[in-house]
């Protein structure tokens, strides 16, 4: 099954999260993800509000975990540590 790889971002410096999203780009697209959203409109319904969401779509749970682990995007997420409050979620699609 599909599944959804969820980041709800604040950005606390600018550069050095501009240098992890060049990175992590590639990375997510290397393990066959791509991007149906980043950044953009967005209405905070519940929660705490983060202004920056991504939401990228992978073949499976395990292929997106496979991602977050792999080599290319943790030293992509090193220049996102301290410049980001985050989270980061995956969650399996029903389609």
């Amino acid at each position: 099954m599909p599944a959804l790889w969820i980041g709800h971002i604040t950005v606390n410096d600018v550069d050095a999260y501009a240098r992890y999203a060049e990175l992590a780009g590639p990375a997510i697209a290397k393990h066959g993800g791509h991007f149906i959203a980043r950044g953009g409109r967005y209405v905070q319904l519940e929660g705490k509000d983060r202004p920056r969401n991504v939401v990228a779509k992978f073949d499976s749970v395990e292929a997106a975990e496979k991602c977050y682990h792999s080599l290319e995007y943790q030293a992509a997420l090193n220049h996102a540590r301290g410049a980001a409050e985050r989270e980061l979620l995956i969650v399996e699609t029903t389609e």
